[in-house]
């Protein structure tokens, strides 16, 4: 056990001698000076302001297609880049965004809505970019006329509980709004 902890004693301290260069001398000016530049840029992010958070389509017929734009400004003092736009669902697509944005300057995406659904149907749809919060989020939303059998009416136009159809939603993450009637 001596020899072991002898020998393991003698590689540490050939270890910690042959090292005798200083490191300081292999470091570059150009990359200290590039350094400085990037940490006084860090605090710097884009920002984001939207013409409109949310739109409403109002009223439609189920199945019927919408479509809209949104318009958005880099109100910070970096370039915006919008590196990816989702939707919470299949049915809402967004295209045709700007993908870089000079600060002051506009950029826009589309959403197409499929119209489907029952009632009221709200869709987020979020922008993944380099602003502080990474990610920016939109709504759509519509009230969606269905095309289903007309229930029975009680007198004076209300129906009862019992009469009312049962609505189903779904439950998972992202499929808020989301009707499955």
């Amino acid at each position: 056990m001596k020899k072991i902890m002898l020998g393991v004693s003698a590689l540490c301290l050939v270890a910690f001698t042959s090292c005798k260069e200083d490191a300081t001398a292999k470091i570059k000016s150009e990359n200290v000076a590039e350094a400085a530049q990037r940490d006084a840029n860090s605090g710097s992010f884009a920002a984001v302001s939207f013409n409109e958070t949310e739109h409403d389509f109002g009223t439609i017929k189920n199945g019927t297609p919408v479509e809209t734009t949104f318009k958005y400004t880099n109100t910070g003092s970096s370039p915006l880049v919008v590196s990816d736009i989702k939707s919470t669902c299949g049915c809402t697509v967004p295209s045709d965004w700007t993908k870089q944005v000079a600060p002051g300057e506009t950029g826009e995406f589309k959403v197409k809505f499929d119209g489907k659904g029952n009632g009221v149907v709200t869709k987020s749809i979020t922008m993944t970019t380099n602003t502080e919060k990474g990610a920016e989020t939109v709504r759509i939303k519509a009230m969606v006329e269905g095309d289903g059998p007309m229930q029975p009416q009680q007198a004076g136009g209300a129906q009862s509980i019992m009469q009312q159809p049962v609505r189903k939603y779904s439950t998972q993450p992202g499929h808020e709004g989301h009707n499955h009637d």
